[in-house]
């Protein structure tokens, strides 16, 4: 029997196949646009820089695809100001390496005004170091798949999502009925739990919630009634399959935002007597905010794809940058653009609202869904 791991990176996930030539093989959505002759003002340049490692390619296809979007939406209805908006995207390993390159090629190019969308949050917070010792070619890091606690020192990150700290809160509001003080927490890697566990770990302090680590990869047969899952959708199927609930229990998952439920299901789901939560930085794709359906339109309309989180993520990380290079009443130059983030202004993306205190997002932007046991997406 081969694990499920094993299972996931062979499978045909929707039409990945069919979607990777689109996405690898152009490097914008549109060629700039040309210039007139005479015409002297600069190009204008976006990157977004993505981890297409094996577990993260799951999250990142769909980010990817919903940044497209929203950046083909935005040149076809003229652009900034009547100029195209080209749409760089630098694909990396997600190792350290793949990831400083990507960052380099974006700061040597003139062009280039902001880095957007990028993800996931391991590759994001990589981006957020390089650029504390940049110093003049420092760009604006916008709307990143960035969910750990991070002090922005450079001040040069823009967050558009809620971090692990509001995820977990509302996860454990939704479950308090029960009375739960105590809970399991699972991290799919050694990797993962060095990066990620003093947040997570303050995150569930915050919330009265004390946290026992179990260990991932094994049979468990004693979990905790509350169980947060951190890691992505195959590494959470192949801990569910392992899970031992006695007859007449039950066991939750809090999974989050790294989760996609629709292809968890697609893996098999999860076990009877088990039901997953996944917190969502982003309103559900059948929410009927104005962003929510244009972003389901202009999906439909590009790409055969159903929507999804993470599209719809990317979706509203290309129009929080778009809207605030819009607004700008200055030519758009790196340097004018990292002043105009800097303001961190509220921004309201088609309901959808972006507001900060201080340096950090303080928009109570967290929605959830459940795969129930009977394999039922509730929410």
């Amino acid at each position: 029997m081969k694990h499920p791991l094993t299972s996931y990176f062979h499978s045909t996930r929707r039409a990945w196949l069919k979607h990777s030539c689109l996405i690898t093989a152009a490097s914008a959505t549109a060629p700039l646009s040309a210039l007139a002759q005479g015409d002297t003002t600069p190009p204008v340049s976006v990157t977004q820089i993505v981890d297409m490692s094996p577990l993260q390619q799951d999250i990142s296809r769909d980010f990817l695809i919903g940044s497209r979007t929203a950046w083909q939406e935005f040149n076809a209805k003229g652009g900034l100001k009547g100029r195209t908006v080209e749409h760089k995207v630098l694909e990396t390993d997600g190792s350290a390496a793949s990831v400083r390159s990507a960052w380099e090629a974006a700061a040597r190019n003139p062009a280039c005004v902001a880095l957007t969308g990028c993800t996931g949050d391991a590759t994001a917070s990589a981006l957020a170091e390089l650029q504390r010792d940049a110093g003049s070619h420092a760009l604006p890091l916008v709307a990143p798949w960035l969910h750990r606690q991070w002090a922005d020192k450079s001040n040069t990150v823009f967050q558009a999502f809620p971090d692990y700290q509001a995820q977990i809160a509302h996860a454990i509001k939704s479950l308090a009925v029960m009375g739960v003080k105590e809970a399991g927490v699972v991290y799919a890697s050694a990797k993962l739990q060095q990066q990620l566990g003093t947040s997570i770990t303050l995150a569930a302090r915050e919330q009265g919630l004390k946290l026992q680590i179990q260990e991932f990869g094994k049979k468990a047969n004693a979990l905790p009634l509350l169980v947060l899952f951190i890691g992505g959708t195959p590494e959470l199927h192949a801990f569910a399959s392992l899970i031992g609930v006695p007859q007449g229990s039950h066991r939750y998952l809090i999974a989050l935002a790294d989760v996609n439920l629709q292809v968890l299901t697609q893996l098999g789901g999860v076990p009877r007597n088990v039901s997953v939560i996944a917190t969502q930085p982003v309103p559900l794709v059948s929410a009927g905010l104005p962003v929510v359906r244009n972003y389901r339109t202009a999906l439909g309309k590009l790409y055969d794809e159903p929507p999804s989180q993470h599209g719809l993520a990317g979706y509203i990380a290309a129009r929080y940058t778009a809207d605030v290079l819009s607004g700008m009443g200055t030519p758009v130059t790196r340097a004018s653009a990292l002043s105009a983030f800097r303001k961190r202004s509220d921004v309201l993306v088609g309901g959808y609202q972006i507001a900060y205190q201080g340096d950090r997002v303080v928009s109570a932007n967290v929605t959830q869904s459940m795969l129930t046991s009977d394999g039922r997406i509730v929410g």
